[in-house]
């Protein structure tokens, strides 16, 4: 089978709709070229993280690559995929140069170059996310494991986004707790519920693949007595009340479905949200208190935002 690889020079704000774009279109891997990457300060533990050539990187912004077959619908897949990006500022969201280019790869070469990019990262006080092709022993007894395979969908655990997160699931998740994770993706979140104590966890999202991404990782880590993922849009038709609801998502869709979230989550119950862009903090957080939460804490990494809600009404 021959594949196309479609690059798009774009911005680190444009990283998560763009890659959902992409993997909404059918793409069979997606690889991030982020040149912030190279001066990012981490642990010395995890030493071989810095094993990244410059020569992999733009020389600014960011190069999202996606795999797609190349089929008779191939065209008409590369034209949609241009369209919706485009339409992305319409969201303020800053696309940058939008270059796009397209070429053909030979099957081989795209299975797994972007495997070099993906290495055991520590997200928070006690998680570490480890991809599953690698050896990884844990550093010290508290530490919590999770292995991680993003095959088809977004989400490897190591965007801002989502290990700001981890770090509030780590905050607010009791044992016995019963937790909704809103658009699962990798499942990396409702893995990373189930093993800070969450007796139960529901994870949903609206892609059929991701859903099925996400069953494999949450088999993949053994947990799946605790974690059952399905497909939903949003939290429509759940009514059994939650303890803490996770969604690291557009902050557009946050604010969408906010009410709803008051409905589902217990009182004094958490919501935790992510995936909003610095200018769209303002927004989120008066959809949050119209709904009746109280936001608790705001975390802000790079450009990224994500709160901690607590439902007060």
């Amino acid at each position: 089978m021959k594949w196309s690889e479609i690059s798009v020079y774009t911005t680190n704000e444009a990283i998560e709709p763009i890659s959902h774009i992409m993997h909404e279109a059918g793409a069979a891997g997606i690889a991030i070229e982020d040149r912030e990457d190279l001066d990012k300060k981490r642990e010395d533990r995890f030493g071989e993280i810095y094993e990244l050539n410059p020569a992999d990187f733009p020389d600014e912004g960011v190069i999202i690559k996606a795999y797609l077959p190349v089929n008779a619908q191939h065209a008409e897949t590369v034209s949609t995929i241009q369209q919706q990006i485009s339409k992305l500022p319409q969201y303020q969201i800053n696309i940058g140069k939008n270059l796009v280019k397209v070429a053909e790869v030979k099957e081989e070469d795209w299975a797994t170059a972007w495997k070099k990019y993906y290495h055991p990262v520590k997200v928070s006080e006690r998680v570490t996310i480890v991809p599953s092709w690698e050896e990884y022993e844990t550093g010290n007894s508290d530490e919590l494991i999770i292995k991680l395979d993003p095959g088809m969908a977004f989400g490897t655990g190591t965007h801002p986004t989502t290990a700001m997160c981890i770090r509030a699931l780590e905050k607010t998740v009791k044992p016995g707790d019963f937790v909704i994770d809103v658009g699962t993706g990798s499942g990396v979140l409702s893995i990373a519920a189930s093993l800070l104590g969450a007796e139960q966890v529901t994870a949903l999202d609206l892609d059929e693949v991701a859903v099925e991404a996400a069953r494999q990782n949450i088999a993949l880590n053994g947990v799946e007595d605790i974690v059952s993922a399905r497909q939903n849009n949003l939290l429509e038709g759940i009514e059994k009340s939650a303890d803490v609801i996770v969604a690291n998502i557009l902050a557009e869709v946050i604010v969408r479905f906010s009410k709803k979230a008051a409905e589902v989550c217990k009182r004094n119950g958490y919501f935790i949200v992510s995936g909003i862009i610095l200018q769209k903090k303002d927004s989120v957080a008066d959809a949050l208190h119209e709904a009746g939460f109280q936001i608790e804490e705001t975390m802000i990494t790079e450009d990224w935002v994500a709160m901690i809600a607590r439902r007060v009404n």
